[in-house]
């Protein structure tokens, strides 16, 4: 049965549609030996599909997984200098990437997957799935600056992030948490926020993606998600 190469290839684990479309795009796709165009169909049983010149094997099986990313560990598969990858920390074969991603300097959850679906599902804009972090910064938060966040700020770069739940979760005498949730994830959204409206962020700690808790997982370590769990994401 032919189907939309993107779609063959992000069941195959090259990573979310959007991913593969680029692939196909680059023209690092073929089909039959010809070179693939955006929209081409294929059957995964009977075309011989290939990336980069190697021909691609069939669909795997279906893995998701929760990790706990510590500081200093990059949100990739692969790595441009020595430092570690969440791949990295994750002793399992075959293909997984990460849902999303997090700063270098940031922690907390991560979702690793070779469902290009549910990859789609959970990072396209679109959707407003919600991202829940703990945030330490800088001072006393005033009421003027956490309605800020509430109504949304203006990033140096003149985009006017989505207005995010916000609320003091302790107050230290340095520095305070806040409970964060947001509906988008910009680059370094967070920290950049904290900038604009004089609130200097510490340290940030995801504790949730969509439905998917991060829970007492220490970090460093991962677990593979519940059928339950799995079955929520994709409604």
């Amino acid at each position: 049965m032919k189907d939309r190469l993107q779609k063959i290839l992000a069941r195959a684990g090259y990573g979310s549609r959007r991913a593969c479309e680029k692939l196909i795009k680059a023209g690092r796709v073929s089909v039959n030996g010809q070179t693939a165009t955006l929209g081409m169909k294929a059957d995964i049983e009977k075309d011989e599909i290939s990336v980069d010149n190697r021909p691609i094997s069939k669909p795997e099986t279906l893995k998701y997984i929760a990790l706990h990313k510590p500081k200093g560990v990059i949100s990739a598969v692969t790595s441009p200098d020595s430092r570690p990858t969440v791949r990295d920390l994750v002793d399992v074969p075959g293909r997984l990437y990460p849902v999303g991603r997090l700063d270098v300097d940031s922690e907390g959850l991560i979702l690793m997957t070779n469902d290009g679906k549910l990859t789609d599902l959970l990072t396209h804009p679109k959707y407003e799935h919600k991202k829940e972090y703990r945030v330490q910064v800088e001072g006393s938060p005033t009421p003027r600056q956490l309605n800020a966040w509430r109504r949304g700020v203006i990033l140096e770069d003149g985009h006017h992030t989505l207005p995010s739940e916000v609320r003091l979760a302790s107050q230290g005498r340095k520095t305070a948490w806040l409970l964060v949730i947001l509906r988008e994830g910009r680059k370094r959204q967070i920290r950049r926020m904290g900038q604009v409206t004089g609130l200097p962020v510490h340290r940030i700690i995801r504790t949730r993606i969509a439905s998917l808790r991060l829970g007492d997982l220490p970090p460093q370590k991962w677990r593979y998600l519940t059928s339950k769990e799995i079955k929520k994401l994709k409604e």
